[in-house]
């Protein structure tokens, strides 16, 4: 988000967040981005979240102690250096206690009638989405979208493999349904074992999409895929801000 972008109409006070790449505290409507996303949390009847914050902790701590949250009991985990979205899970392992929990990004507002359906399975699964649904109801461009993870459900209905950035031959020759993961995951605490032993990414980090698959593949680990037709926003750059505020317009968040 720190990347400039002149079109994206932002006021001073987003212009400001975006700068500093604090995504969660782009202000909509007056209330910060992230009490929109644990607003949607709370609807659905959550009612304990782990915030995993890196540098920009300072600023989201202070904001949540000016106005703590209605509805929900927040909690903090750290992760020191910013190593990877298995090493952020990771950093919330004591927060979770061995219980099931849903694991979601913060720049996405997803729809609460999938944080229910997770919560309603009783056992590890993932929202999924497909790509031509998603593109006609949500803020997502073309362009983005494509370069998001393809998933392969399998007959079962449970995940078979997640396809990190397929090339667009494999996309265009596709039949059928694209089905996106989106990062929305009811997970166990084996997914704990998996992110400490996934090997270390092209990217130089340890990431989520890749110790999922090799959960799959190495520890019989399962997940059941959970369609979701409904809208997700993405607030992912600067681009999206306007967008995401007139989705947004006349919603009121209660954490």
């Amino acid at each position: 988000m720190r990347r400039p972008n002149a079109a994206a109409g932002l006021d001073a006070a987003q212009a400001a967040a975006a700068d500093r790449g604090a995504k969660g505290l782009v202000p909509l409507g007056g209330r910060p981005f992230l009490d929109y996303v644990i607003s949607g949390l709370a609807d659905a009847g959550v009612r304990e979240v782990c915030l995993v914050v890196g540098r920009e902790a300072p600023e989201i701590r202070a904001h949540y102690a000016d106005s703590p949250p209605e509805r929900v009991r927040l909690a903090w985990a750290v992760q020191s250096e910013p190593r990877g979205t298995a090493d952020a899970l990771l950093a919330a392992e004591a927060f979770a206690g061995g219980e099931d929990f849903l694991a979601l990004n913060s720049d996405n507002l997803y729809p609460v009638s999938a944080y229910q359906a997770l919560m309603a399975l009783g056992e590890p699964g993932l929202a999924v989405f497909e790509r031509e649904e998603l593109l006609a109801q949500s803020n997502f461009p073309r362009e983005r979208v494509e370069r998001y993870a393809v998933i392969e459900v399998g007959k079962d209905g449970y995940l078979g493999r997640i396809v990190e950035k397929p090339p667009p031959e494999r996309l265009a020759s596709a039949s059928g349904e694209v089905l996106l993961s989106l990062n929305l995951w009811r997970f166990s605490a084996s997914i704990f074992e998996a992110c400490r032993r996934v090997p270390i990414s092209a990217r130089g980090e340890f990431e989520l999409p890749q110790a999922v698959d090799f959960g799959i593949a190495r520890l019989g680990l399962r997940w059941l895929a959970v369609r979701s037709r409904a809208a997700v926003l993405d607030l992912s750059e600067r681009g999206d801000v306007a967008a995401v505020a007139g989705r947004l317009r006349g919603v009121g968040p209660r954490p």
